[in-house]
């Protein structure tokens, strides 16, 4: 599926069927999305009780490996905003889910890899339309100019071949990377606003040691 910000049908179209698919527009991925898409478990064992987490804008930083301000600066262009909790004003905090920080880091990665502003866009409206199920198996291709999503290695063959797409991100990957980070910094209960301290690998290290000696 090919994403293009403007909601058109240029491009090159998938060779076969059930090949790469184009993203286009806003109306993204919606033919082939799931009336079951609803979160139900995460796509590398992360239970829906983690959208009961949230990630404060630091921690969602060091997570996806961006700056305070590329944080902020998205949020404030709509590009990814929190979906938790937004800033309503001086002394409020961003609350970020884990989907949000997976998508932080996507962002970046397309960012750094040149991909157009706009398509970056479409590509964040469609990743958050999509159910936990559909993410493990996405792959998400780019040449630059065009981003198309791939479901299965088939189709990413298929892309290659074509010359089109220079440069993947496989979401499960990144969403385990996420996995793996969060489980080290301190998330926050959307329903008590209770703080989860995680355990400090230094710490449990020093633990070790002195159990050894």
């Amino acid at each position: 599926m090919r994403i293009t910000g403007d909601g058109t049908t240029g491009g090159t179209p998938a060779r076969s069927e059930g090949g790469p698919y184009p993203l286009r527009g806003n109306a993204v991925g919606a033919a082939r999305r799931q009336p079951d898409s609803t979160p139900t478990a995460g796509p590398v064992g992360v239970e829906p009780a983690t959208e009961q987490i949230g990630y404060r804008g630091p921690t969602a930083c060091a997570a996806a490996g961006i700056t305070y301000r590329q944080l902020d600066y998205w949020a404030r262009t709509g590009l990814v905003e929190p979906s938790v909790r937004p800033a309503y004003g001086s002394g409020t905090q961003r609350l970020y889910s884990f989907r949000d920080v997976v998508v932080l880091k996507i962002v970046k990665r397309f960012l750094d890899t040149g991909v157009a502003l706009q398509n970056i866009r479409t590509a964040v409206q469609h990743l958050r339309g999509r159910g936990f199920a559909d993410l493990e198996r996405m792959t998400l291709m780019s040449d630059g100019a065009t981003v198309y999503e791939c479901t299965s290695p088939d189709q990413v063959v298929d892309l290659l071949q074509g010359g089109q797409g220079i440069f993947g991100i496989a979401v499960g990957v990144v969403w385990r990377d996420v996995e793996h980070a969060l489980s080290q910094l301190h998330g926050e209960r959307v329903d008590t606003g209770e703080t989860l301290v995680r355990p400090n690998p230094a710490d449990e290290l020093a633990a070790r040691r002195n159990r050894a000696v």
